[in-house]
């Protein structure tokens, strides 16, 4: 996949993995997040929300992090990854998150908005060789 095909495979999803440094462990969680595009200059970042914690601590004392979106649909399947780095967003610049669906999936005050600024991005479709039947909802 090219950089275009994998902004756009992400800008169709919402639910992604952050890892990060955190001392001296890698964490890796589940985050919503939003695609955040400004025309002007072309410039892609992601944006996501979350609480004081863990993931805000991390990201303020190692910037360094890569972010990850799959999909698996029958007998496809779609990777994107990326690497950047992340950042607080500055109280006078919070408003962007206001221009892209950004909204928590838990109902919990998350009030702090970080950026990854991404310097690397890949993706990967792959055709499998038989269904993945095993990630499929089961209606029981």
């Amino acid at each position: 996949m090219d950089a275009a095909q994998c902004w756009e495979f992400l800008r169709g999803h919402e639910l992604g993995r952050l890892a990060y440094h955190l001392a001296d462990e890698v964490h890796i969680v589940p985050v919503n997040y939003a695609v955040h595009h400004e025309p002007a200059t072309d410039r892609r970042s992601l944006l996501f929300r979350t609480a004081e914690g863990s993931k805000l601590l991390g990201v303020v004392m190692n910037a360094d992090v890569a972010f990850e979106v799959d999909e698996v649909v029958g007998e496809h399947a779609t990777s994107v990854v990326l690497r950047g780095r992340a950042r607080r967003l500055e109280e006078d610049e919070e408003h962007r998150s206001e221009d892209v669906p950004l909204h928590p999936w838990v109902d919990t005050e998350k009030w702090n908005v970080v950026e990854i600024e991404v310097s690397e991005i890949s993706g990967r479709d792959l055709e499998l060789s038989r269904p993945w039947t095993h990630l499929v909802q089961r209606d029981d």
